[in-house]
């Protein structure tokens, strides 16, 4: 993957985002956009080594449109300006866990677990952290997970700024209603997503390197995942 390209192109678009500026460089995009899909392929072919229920997917499964839904956004810019790839084995519109790819200048990372999850699958999944917390935390509170990741809620994930790593997009203020206010391990029951992230370098695809890292990132994260997709698979 070319990132520097692919780096210069989304620069452009980030000063420039309006429908002129594309037009005229809309032979960039093209170029970029495939060679990002050329990437994802091989990132596909990385994950299958140790998750197979990917094995199927190419990249025109995973990568979203660069064109933004302006209809409801007081953003009114036409345009990403970042390339993203949801790599999921029900597809990158399912409610299931998969493994996420960002490139952004500045604001690249790799992500693992779910997003946004509805209420009634969040409830499911807090009754089953608490009736299988010592396997949760087995999954989540291990050396790896923790120094690769963090902890729970402690890292920033915006449009403009990414931390270096974190867990958890986003908590509840209070306990969850019909939870116990006394739970030892309240941390998990307030989160409202299950997704970890780790920041990488804008060349962090350059090289022949960057399977074995991508790979420890995914499978540290993948446990975590697992445990949350065996309750979204009862909804899905």
């Amino acid at each position: 993957m070319d990132t520097r390209k692919i780096m210069h192109f989304l620069k452009g678009i980030a000063a420039n985002n309006n429908r002129e500026w594309f037009q005229e460089n809309k032979t960039e995009f093209e170029a970029v956009k495939a060679n990002f899909e050329e990437g994802i392929d091989k990132v596909i072919a990385c994950l299958s080594t140790f998750d197979d229920e990917v094995s199927h997917l190419t990249a025109k499964d995973c990568t979203y449109r660069f064109y933004r839904d302006v209809r409801f956004s007081p953003d009114k810019s036409p345009y990403k300006r970042h390339f993203g790839a949801y790599i999921c084995g029900h597809g990158k519109k399912a409610l299931r866990g998969g493994y996420y790819i960002h490139l952004q200048p500045g604001n690249c990372l790799i992500a693992v677990g779910c997003y946004w999850l509805p209420t009634n699958i969040l409830t499911s999944c807090r009754n089953e952290i608490m009736a299988n917390i010592d396997e949760w935390r087995k999954d989540v509170e291990n050396k790896d997970f923790v120094n690769l990741f963090g902890l729970p809620n402690a890292g920033q994930w915006t449009e403009d700024k990414v931390s270096e790593k974190g867990f958890g997009l986003a908590a509840l203020k209070t306990v969850p209603k019909g939870f116990p206010k006394d739970y030892e391990f309240l941390q998990y029951l307030r989160m409202k997503d299950y997704c970890c992230w780790v920041s990488v370098p804008d060349d962090f695809f350059e090289g022949d390197k960057w399977q074995e890292k991508l790979e420890n990132i995914c499978k540290t994260g993948k446990p975590m995942m697992d445990f949350i997709n065996n309750v979204v698979d009862d909804y899905e």
